[in-house]
């Protein structure tokens, strides 16, 4: 048996949590030779960027129905039970995890030694076991990296083993079918079986902090990007796909904290992580450089076409999924902040792509607004951008993530509420989607504008311009805005017919409420009273 590493961590492997009887175990290996494992397992090629491809086989994506939740002592009463936060036994984890052992015996592992939250005082040490050399480094590439003098003593506080090849018998093991990912926070292990996608790792660990953070430290956990200027002010972004997140966040005269998940701390914006995990059909120099410069060596590209017998990466190919991807290390990209962490924010950015053209593109929000809009995590998907999707529909996902949000959304509305009071902190609802008309009548709102009215905010150019409030929404907009036509600033200016925009917006504002309805208990009085006020009709 060859053990790659320090010396003796064949023993804590089996002590911390059983794995016994493996078959070669290489720890911490570079890119380099995780790459050329890869290749010679047959598991992956090398694309003519550097970069690795490889395939996950049947799932593509993350499986939401089959991730599950232990339920315990620890999470009975804490965690939000329903579709989101499944319940499964301690008893079907133990029997679960034994048949995933013996599934792993003679088998070989690469193990990687990680950590999440860049900031210090709330760092969580993780070992990673997995099956397969690429999830191994997609592990390094996603996860912040100790240094070699920090792994000589490395002590994980939580586990992740990942076994793509072994699969379930939900007769047996009470899955709902072969694949699965459980998060056990008592014996602070996360399983997955049955999936190569490697979302599921990165995710669960998502979904750990999001209970951890809030629960026990007082410390908002947040899917969103984050960024700093040359003053040192942080500005954070949320939104839910094809809002702009990343292009607006992407900004060549601020520092980049992180693309997707952070925490706020007393004092501090923090990344989770040390890589991004960005999609990449119909990638081009042109849309995101950043991303398109990051696919060189050490990147890992995944579900790709290719342009015909070449080793050329075909970004426009979605044959194999529209969830194509690349991660790679953060520090593949330009203008990133070291260590990525930030101070607390002074803006922060609600956006939405709102199909429905009734939403201004920029207002502010009050405390008890910022809860609510943080809460409904509002978006609208179009004609196309989904099979069977004909007109525009409704999104909501509760804090921008619903899926990964072990408590009751109101939690982390409530916390948000807090760091917000008595501050100086100001938070916008930014709309980038329609104006002049809803989705096929209207135009989408110009990347120049959103920028420049973002830019207005952050640099208190909006601070001393008049603002008047929309009916309905009652949201706060500015009557004028740098580098932005006066006339957009209203949305309802921009419809020839005034009393279709009431009633578009009216129809909007209900489906605001009809969602909201499943938060109504545990939400405060403060919250509830930043509902849109629905017209009688």
């Amino acid at each position: 048996m060859n053990v790659f590493g320090k010396k003796g961590k064949n023993a804590n492997l089996e002590q911390s949590i059983g794995l016994t009887s493996l078959g070669d175990q290489y720890w911490n290996l570079s890119p380099a030779e995780l790459v050329e494992h890869a290749i010679i397992s047959g598991e992956g090629m090398l694309t003519d960027t550097g970069a690795l491809a490889i395939e996950t086989g049947e799932f593509t994506g993350r499986s939401p129905k089959d991730r599950f939740v232990v339920c315990d002592e620890k999470t009975e009463n804490a965690v939000w039970w329903g579709d989101i936060n499944i319940k499964f036994t301690p008893e079907k984890f133990d029997a679960l995890y034994n048949r995933m052992k013996s599934y792993l015996n003679g088998r070989d592992v690469y193990i990687r030694d990680a950590y999440a939250c860049a900031d210090d005082n709330h760092r969580l040490n993780l070992r990673v076991t997995t099956e397969h050399s690429w999830s191994n480094q997609f592990a390094h590439n996603m996860f912040l990296r100790p240094s070699e003098d920090e792994i000589k003593d490395f002590n994980p506080e939580w586990h992740i083993v990942c076994a793509p090849g072994f699969m379930a018998d939900p007769e047996i093991d009470g899955t709902r079918q072969h694949n699965f990912a459980v998060i056990n926070f008592t014996k602070k292990m996360i399983i997955i079986g049955g999936t190569g996608y490697t979302g599921e790792i990165k995710k669960g660990i998502f979904s750990v902090l999001n209970f951890i953070l809030p629960h026990e430290k007082n410390v908002l956990s947040m899917h969103c990007s984050a960024n700093i200027g040359t003053e040192g002010d942080t500005a954070v972004f949320f939104g839910l796909s094809g809002t702009g997140k990343t292009t607006l966040s992407s900004d060549t005269d601020r520092r980049l904290i992180g693309d997707d998940e952070h925490g706020w701390a007393d004092d501090t914006v923090f990344n989770f992580e040390g890589g991004c995990y960005a999609k990449t059909i119909d990638l081009s120099r042109e849309k995101e450089p950043q991303i398109y410069g990051a696919i060189k060596f050490g990147a890992i590209l995944e579900n790709i076409g290719f342009d015909g017998e070449t080793s050329s990466p075909d970004y426009t190919d979605g044959s194999i999924t529209q969830n194509t991807r690349v991660s790679y290390p953060i520090d593949h990209i330009d203008n990133i902040m070291t260590p990525s962490v930030g101070g607390a924010p002074k803006n922060i950015f609600f956006l939405t792509a709102d199909a429905f053209g009734v939403l201004p593109p920029i207002s502010k929000l009050t405390t008890e607004q910022a809860m609510y809009h943080f809460m409904s995590g509002y978006t609208a998907k179009v004609a196309g951008t989904e099979m069977g999707v004909t007109e525009p529909q409704t999104t909501f996902s509760a804090c921008f993530g619903a899926a990964f949000m072990p408590l009751h959304p109101a939690k982390y509305a409530e916390l948000l509420g807090e760091k917000l009071e008595g501050t100086n902190i100001k938070v916008w609802l930014i709309n980038t989607g329609w104006s002049g008309g809803s989705y096929g009548t209207g135009e989408r709102m110009k990347l120049k504008y959103t920028r420049a009215m973002i830019t207005a905010a952050m640099t208190g150019q909006l601070d001393n311009v008049e603002f008047k409030n929309q009916p309905i929404f009652e949201l706060a907009m500015p009557t004028s805005c740098e580098g932005v036509p006066s006339e957009i600033l209203n949305p309802k200016d921009t419809w020839a017919d005034k009393s279709k925009f009431d009633e578009v917006a009216n129809n909007l504002a209900n489906q605001f409420v009809k969602n909201f309805a499943q938060y109504e208990n545990g939400s405060s009085e403060a919250i509830l009273s930043a509902a849109p006020k629905v017209m009688a009709s």
